[in-house]
């Protein structure tokens, strides 16, 4: 048990999914025993009202059947309860009950029992009021200073102080500025209403002033009603606090003195009575409810405050003095006095929980046993570490988080057609080309399980797109098959920098144990779109502008048998040479070597070349290995072509820097054209018609200037968007020539593609170069550094838009530099060390030209 936590007294659940709030809960004399003891009042949104007089036997035990004075149910939601005298004629007090649009007045009485049941309690209406607005909640007092009485004030939802005079309706007042109900209490001390605004604002109105203010029969004023004898709602004082209040308290240590507190979400703020802040203090949790009594000690109030963290927190002023756990989030609390216990607090959840605790401590009694001596068996410990060591190993090697499902559950195939479509069902395609060819693409989902909520997704790599790319079925059985069929075509005019699919089929398992809804899994599969989609043959080209030659270890093959979608097998010349046309490029020409062992790709452009070299290398790797030649290898010893690449990545960069001027030129018109507006606006609402000196004119003309920069950026984007597609396919070139340059393996030339391809797309925000630039500077500051000296060098945290390439394109030329000296790449922290130990030192000179801005 904590030292801290809250002593029960005495608690009780109130009925089964009933809903409380803070103004459901009072304490007071409400039958007028005499005796001072007070009785707990609960009303319930579901329209429970009960009274309680708690008599536990001993300390907190729960509720008995006699603890329960009173329960009845009135039709209505209790919105709120109190006890005051508002009945002429008596001070007696009687109870207040507000519903949604009545608000009823009740005597509570008892009879003294001749029987062992005890005495019996009942409640008689004693008047009402129907409301004609809905009301949200109330505050009583002696309204204007009256003697022996109190007054009821009902806040309506659409801002209307609704003041009854005991059994007669007194006036009606509508708060100016009202948004929104807030919290409303009542300050006898200088006979105020005091509420806080939707603007969060403390705002307090003198009773004198609503009462002789204009009478709010409507909601809005009409010209009589200005010009009328009332006066205007005025506020006497406002204080702007930041924030929305969840209750206003007014505590009075005397007849001299009183003090406002307003409980924030954050805050919660003592005031003064002409709204100047006395103190506050800032919450480092989020409040629920709070009771500002006076304190012991002259001079201060106390503070009860309750969080959602269960806690309940006593506050002198601003000091903490105490802090105590409940079993539950309290909506509303109370002191009282019950059974001559003096200071009891009441608790209310939401939920019903209602609890009657004292705060205080528990002394620990707990003692710890002592500690058997045994000796320690190091030969069956090492034994048990091994083996748990072993159990780690074996646990880390896999980093699915998900538990894996039977391969045999659900599988998903993509069956991509052989031949194109006989009639093309290409749709809104940008290529400039009689006839643009699309293939079908069959997807098939076999299921051996029921499966809830699935769905299908298939994406292609634009300048590529799909007649369908989204696919919702309904809950599928066990042992049943889907089929959808789409067609592939080419969009955008430019070729691709990828053929490959991705099909993704979400779905959920039913798992009626743990979740009815199931458990969210995803299948996917791959495919590849055919050649022949982006490309027909042509006549090889004798020339061209860039040329590359790859190596392999294995006898020349005829071109013949590695394309004959490409080819006429009556065509003799064929054997040794291919063109491809592509619907949105240039021709590339293919190049086998009669006596070596060489192919050679060739085309005016560079970005060009990485399709047809990598359908080479796929279709040689799938000659050889039907041949069972598990040896066969693809080099490339040329050079590198840094220099053809770099230029795809200034003619990117130079569009990027374009964007952003058309998006300054466009701000600035836009801003140019607003200005002229609002000043033709100003010359046609004058009464006195004056020229309009050429504004007009000058409209005209800015807003051609903005169309105009409009096109300008809309063409500059699609011409960045097909400047980044052949930028990625200039880049998966260089990343193959690297990887046959240096043999890397599949882990080594998947690092090299999450470094130079890291966005699938390209925005002004986060760009392709800023990226690519802290990816290989990091590489070179870990697995590609000389010495433990770079590697405690920071990389910055901020990536923006650079002024110029150079930074990145020596950077670029460093990686292939120390790749050609022997570097790996890796991302492994010990092999990092142990590489810059290994790695040949490279000249610092290199180094600190390539860090230069």
């Amino acid at each position: 048990m904590s030292l801290f936590k809250a002593r029960d007294w005495w608690y009780t659940t109130l009925g089964e999914k009933e809903e409380f709030d803070q103004g459901c809960l009072c304490v007071a004399d409400v039958d007028n025993s005499g005796t001072g003891q007070d009785k707990i009042i609960v009303g319930s949104y579901m329209g429970f009202l009960r009274i309680f007089n708690p008599h536990p036997v001993k300390p907190g035990d729960g509720t008995q059947a006699e603890d329960l004075l009173l329960e009845v149910q009135l039709r209505e939601p209790v919105l709120q309860v109190e006890v005051g005298k508002f009945v002429s004629g008596t001070e007696l007090l009687h109870l207040a009950v507000l519903h949604c649009r009545k608000l009823c007045v009740y005597a509570v009485s008892g009879t003294l029992g001749s029987v062992e049941h005890g005495n019996q309690y009942h409640i008689k209406l004693i008047y009402e009021h129907n409301l004609q607005r809905t009301a949200c909640n109330m505050t009583y007092g002696p309204f204007g200073g009256v003697k022996g009485r109190d007054l009821i004030c009902i806040q309506s939802m659409d801002g209307m102080l609704m003041l009854f005079e005991q059994e007669s309706y007194a006036f009606g007042r509508f708060l100016p500025g009202f948004l929104l109900p807030g919290p409303l209490t009542y300050s006898s001390r200088t006979d105020s209403f005091i509420t806080v605004s939707s603007s969060r604002q403390v705002e307090s109105y003198k009773y004198q002033v609503l009462a002789f203010a204009t009478d709010a029969d409507e909601r809005q004023e009409t010209e009589q009603q200005k010009h009328s004898s009332g006066k205007r709602l005025v506020v006497d004082w406002v204080l702007n606090i930041g924030e929305q209040a969840l209750d206003i308290r007014v505590v009075s240590f005397n007849q001299m003195v009183s003090s406002l507190f307003v409980l924030g979400e954050r805050n919660f703020f003592c005031l003064k009575d002409n709204g100047q802040i006395r103190f506050m203090k800032k919450l480092d949790y989020s409040p629920s409810c709070f009771l500002p009594y006076c304190s012991v000690t002259e001079g201060t109030i106390n503070t009860l405050i309750g969080n959602y963290n269960n806690m309940l927190l006593v506050y002198q002023d601003v000091t903490l003095k105490w802090a105590t756990q409940l079993p539950h989030t309290p909506v509303a609390v109370k002191v009282c006095c019950l059974q001559d216990m003096k200071g009891l607090i009441v608790t209310l959840s939401d939920s019903g929980h209602l609890q009657c605790s004292y705060l205080g401590t528990d002394p620990s009694v707990f003692q710890a046993p002592k500690v058997e001596s045994r000796e320690m068996n190091y030969e069956e410990l090492d034994r048990e570490m091994k083996e748990l060591q072993k159990i780690i190993k074996e646990a880390t090697k896999t980093q699915d988080i998900l538990p894996k499902s039977e391969d045999d559950d659900l599988k998903v195939t993509a069956e991509v057609s052989f031949h194109l479509d006989a009639i093309s069902q290409a749709i809104d395609s940008e290529v400039r080309a009689e006839v643009v060819p699309s293939v079908t693409v069959k997807i098939t989902v076999q299921s051996r399980l029921a499966v809830q909520k699935p769905k299908l997704s298939v994406c292609v790599q634009p300048p590529l797109a799909l007649t369908c790319d989204q696919f919702i079925f309904n809950d599928i059985g066990p042992a049943v098959s889907k089929t959808v069929v789409l067609s592939a075509f080419l969009k955008g005019n430019c070729p691709p920098a990828e053929l490959e699919g991705n099909a993704i089929f979400s779905y959920n398992t039913p798992t009626a144990d743990f979740n009815p809804k199931g458990v969210p899994r995803v299948a996917q599969c791959k495919f590849r779109l055919p050649l022949r989609l982006i490309c027909f043959p042509a006549q090889p080209s004798k020339t061209a502008n860039h040329k590359l030659t790859i190596d392999t270890n294995k006898p020349p093959v005829s071109l013949v048998r590695l394309f004959p979608d490409f080819s006429d097998q009556s065509d003799e010349d064929q054997v040794n040479s291919l063109g491809f046309q592509f619907l949105a490029g240039s021709r590339t020409t293919l190049l086998a070597s009669k006596t070596s062992q060489r192919y050679r790709i060739q085309s005016d452009q560079l970005e060009d070349i990485w399709l047809i070299a990598n359908e080479l290398t796929l279709r040689l790797e799938e000659h050889f290995k039907k041949q069972n030649c598990k040896d066969f290898l693809c080099i490339f010893s040329g050079s590198i072509p840094l220099q053809e690449y770099f230029e795809c990545i200034d003619h990117h960069f130079e569009l990027r820097l374009n964007a952003e001027k058309f998006q300054e030129l466009l701000s600035e018109r836009a801003i140019q054209f607003r200005a002229i507006e609002r000043r033709l606006l100003a010359r046609f609402k004058d009464k006195t018609p004056a020229p309009l000196q050429h504004l007009d004119t000058l409209l005209e003309g800015t807003y051609r200037q903005v169309i105009a920069l409009a096109d300008a950026a809309e063409e500059n984007q699609a011409n960045m968007f097909q400047a980044f597609v052949k930028l990625k396919s200039a880049t998966h070139l260089v990343i193959m020539l690297i990887s046959l340059w240096q043999k890397l393996s599949p882990d080594q030339i998947a690092i090299l593609e999450s470094t130079f391809l890291p966005l699938m797309q390209d925005t002004q925000e986060l760009g392709w170069e800023e990226t690519v630039d802290a990816a290989i500077s990091y590489l070179l500051r870990t697995c590609l550094s000389k010495s433990s000296k770079e590697q405690a060098l920071t990389l910055t945290s901020q990536l923006s838009i650079p002024k110029d390439t150079s930074r990145l394109k020596k950077h670029i030329t460093l990686l292939c530099d120390r790749l050609a000296k022997g570097g790996r790449l890796c991302l492994n922290a010990d092999t990092n060390t142990q590489q810059a130990i290994i790695m040949p030192d490279l000249s610092q000179s290199v180094l600190d030209e390539a860090e230069k801005p």
